[in-house]
């Protein structure tokens, strides 16, 4: 993965980053503007270049 300046998270911050409700890897989504988790489908805003993983801050998305 490489950096590209149109991207919100560093790619390293990205591969460490999991779900905080069932601890799977998030991948960007919402042209960097989002963090989305493949198994409980929860979204988790990205504000000011900070993912925001809170659980109730999360949008569900199918």
């Amino acid at each position: 993965m490489s950096y590209s300046p149109g991207m919100a998270v560093d790619p390293e911050l990205l591969e460490i980053l999991a779900c905080p409700n069932c601890k799977t890897p998030v991948t960007l989504v919402k042209d960097g503007a989002a963090l989305k988790c493949g198994t409980c489908h929860r979204v988790y805003p990205i504000k000011d270049d900070i993912p925001v993983m809170l659980v109730d801050e999360a949008t569900i998305e199918p």
